[in-house]
């Protein structure tokens, strides 16, 4: 650095520079440079990444287990490594009480490599509730990689029959429930969610039992049969909704795979071509549709419009969205499919996103067929478009022209 201070110093004042305001910024840049270059910090950063990169490259699987059992109780991180598991053709079992462990663990499906979903990341189950699950399925006492040859329970009568009350409680067994951790012993979660009483009731049983020394003619469990309500199955929907409220994003399934064929028709970008995109230039006002499904749906003071708004979080987003009230539909309640146009703010290293229109995905689905939008970088098409547009028709069609700022008119 100091080798470099005259020549900076030098320069600075032939650019009209006072030379003690030149001396001074070198100054700080030195002082920064004590650390912002420092081998001791700098050379075990690259082994560590060079450790990482090695590790995700050679055991993709226990990389990402253990990464998601690190980040457990950050649904957002979560989410991520989910998609970066499904990019690499690695599959994300659902939780299970039959094998889940309390923390993700590699496993294979079909013969595939897998991860299996940690009761401990499940909202509403503590980590004292998952170990004392996985004592009782034995995955406690199974290796990373193997799994139990036999189930560790042939039905919910058998699950009560060796769970500890003691130890679980309702909200724990609705979580569950909701999460799918009961599919392979019943796969109509409303019935289990709403047994959750009656499973809880079946095991004060059983250890009432055991302290009164009482046991079964020929020894074994007792595991009276247990009486599930009649319930009818969730619709799709809520199913989803009740799934994404217990894991924190949507493990199973989502809500708009129905509309895949369409969200390619509207050319609806993900969330991450959005982020990736407005990270390299700036875009223009609802240029870019993002379809999701809305999780929060409020009313909510935002200061920076300085009036009342509506704010709606849509699944997967990074925050919620602001927009001024009159222009939000009052119709989008929580569970709703909509799509969104968005405004991208750079903010540091973060992409901020605010919505500029919202609409519900059915009415713009309606509309497919029916209009045509196009995007122009300059004016030079806008006579051919007027020239083959000429004609009958009943269909809407927007230009959008791109001016030199990236914004739109």
């Amino acid at each position: 650095m100091d080798a470099q201070r005259e020549r900076f110093v030098s320069g600075a004042v032939e650019r009209k520079i006072a030379k003690p305001t030149a001396d001074a910024i070198f100054d700080a840049c030195a002082k920064f440079a004590e650390y912002g270059f420092n081998k001791s910090h700098s050379a075990p950063y690259a082994m560590l990444s060079y450790q990482t990169a090695w590790l995700k490259a050679n055991y993709p699987v226990e990389f990402l287990a253990a990464s998601m059992t690190l980040d457990k109780s950050n649904t957002d991180k979560l989410a991520e490594f989910c998609n970066e598991a499904r990019r690499l053709n690695i599959k994300v079992l659902p939780p299970s009480v039959q094998t889940s462990g309390a923390d993700f663990e590699p496993a294979e499906c079909k013969g595939e490599p897998a991860i299996r979903y940690a009761l401990s990341a499940i909202k509403g189950v503590g980590e004292s509730h998952a170990r004392s699950l996985a004592a009782i399925n034995g995955i406690a006492e199974i290796s990373a990689v193997g799994q139990s040859a036999t189930p560790a329970f042939r039905d919910l009568s058998h699950f009560a029959a060796k769970l500890n009350p003691r130890e679980i409680n309702k909200r724990t067994l609705e979580s569950l429930a909701a999460a799918g951790a009961f599919d392979d012993l019943e796969p109509n979660r409303a019935r289990v969610h709403a047994a959750a009483e009656s499973i809880l009731a079946a095991a004060h049983r059983r250890e009432a039992e055991q302290l009164a020394g009482q046991s079964v003619l020929f020894g074994g469990e007792s595991a009276d049969a247990i009486a599930l309500p009649k319930a009818e199955p969730w619709p799709l929907n809520e199913r989803l909704r009740r799934e994404f409220d217990s894991v924190g994003f949507f493990l199973s399934g989502h809500p708009l795979d129905a509309y895949a064929a369409i969200l390619a028709r509207l050319r609806v970008q993900p969330w991450a071509m959005f982020v990736a995109r407005s990270s390299r230039a700036p875009l223009p006002d609802g240029s870019l549709p993002r379809c999701s499904t809305v999780t929060k749906g409020e009313p909510s003071r935002a200061r920076r419009w300085g009036s009342s708004s509506s704010r709606i979080s849509p699944a997967n987003m990074k925050q919620s969205c602001f927009r001024k009230a009159q222009s939000i539909p009052r119709s989008l309640e929580k569970g709703a499919s909509v799509l969104v146009g968005l405004q991208a703010a750079i903010e540091g290293e973060d992409v901020r996103a605010r919505i500029v229109s919202v609409e519900p995905l059915d009415v713009a689905a309606s509309r497919i067929g029916k209009g045509l939008r196009v995007v122009l970088r300059d004016e030079n098409p806008l006579a051919e478009i007027a020239r083959r547009l000429r004609g009958p028709g009943d269909g809407d069609v927007s230009l959008i022209l791109l001016t030199g700022s990236g914004r739109s008119k």
